[in-house]
């Protein structure tokens, strides 16, 4: 089955570090591989995202990533 997110995807890769740069400075939260897996259980992803569900709550949820190094960053509920 094609991936139509595909494209956009991939040209969002290189503009992460950016995009996290504004976040940190936003003040959101941004975590680390272990604090991300503490945090949140991942149900999958196609990068730069990733589905979680939030550990403390059940809640589903969003996270965007970096690659190296990996960060994740921008929580978004899911609605």
């Amino acid at each position: 089955m094609p991936d139509d997110t595909e494209i956009t995807r991939r040209a969002m890769l290189p503009l992460m570090p950016a995009e996290l740069e504004l976040r940190i400075r936003a003040g959101e939260s941004v975590w680390n591989t272990d604090e991300m897996r503490q945090e949140f259980d991942v149900l999958g992803f196609a990068a730069p995202f990733m589905a979680v569900r939030r550990k403390a709550d059940g809640v589903k949820g969003s996270l965007m990533f970096t690659h190296s190094p990996r960060w994740y960053f921008g929580w978004q509920e899911d609605r």
